[in-house]
């Protein structure tokens, strides 16, 4: 499989008529994909950031509940492909016998449950060598304006490592936790 690097939500900033743009970047570097999408799904991503309750549950909440109630372990998203301006995703699962199962989810639904189920992002290097923009120094004219809906959801690194960590653990990665594990000690230490 093709590398997969970590990203995160950045932010939505209004576009004009009526869509708004999804900002993504990598969390250990620079390019940072801008992605329209629908005000409905802006609306979700954004109650999530604020951490709102809408008074009925929305379709992603609905979803999270439903992955809560199986016995699938909810592991990452991937953005996995571009082609003709449309991303492609899909949400990775594994059940107890650690088979993967993959569902196949537009990228803004993507990315509204997996920030409710609090599991990391991904997209190939492909994705993001073929639709990535690199970022620009502040004051540029080039940069990507957020500042309509911002919600900065960058995490810390030892935050981002603690998750991580866990992830390893419910996934029985032994292995990895414990390279995680010296990775947090190391970056205490320092």
């Amino acid at each position: 499989m093709e590398d997969k690097i970590e990203i995160a939500v950045i932010g939505l900033s209004h576009t004009p008529p009526n869509n708004v743009a999804l900002i993504l970047k990598e969390i250990y570097g620079n390019r940072s994909i801008p992605i329209i999408i629908g005000i409905y799904e802006a609306q979700s991503i954004a109650l999530e950031f604020e951490k709102a309750k809408p008074p009925r549950p929305l379709v992603h909440d609905i979803v999270k509940e439903l992955i809560d109630m199986t016995e699938l372990l909810f592991v990452e998203t991937l953005i996995y492909d571009y082609k003709n301006g449309t991303y492609f995703t899909k949400l990775i699962l594994k059940d107890d016998g650690n088979d993967i199962v993959e569902i196949e989810c537009r990228i803004s639904d993507a990315v509204a449950i997996s920030l409710r189920c609090d599991v990391p992002i991904y997209a190939t290097s492909y994705v993001l060598n073929e639709s990535g923009l690199m970022a620009y120094t502040e004051g540029s004219p080039h940069n990507v304006p957020n500042n309509n809906i911002a919600y900065n959801k960058e995490k810390n690194k030892i935050e981002h490592l603690q998750n991580q960590l866990e992830r390893a653990i419910k996934l029985e990665d032994y292995e990895e936790a414990a390279k995680i594990r010296d990775e947090i000690k190391n970056y205490l230490e320092n």
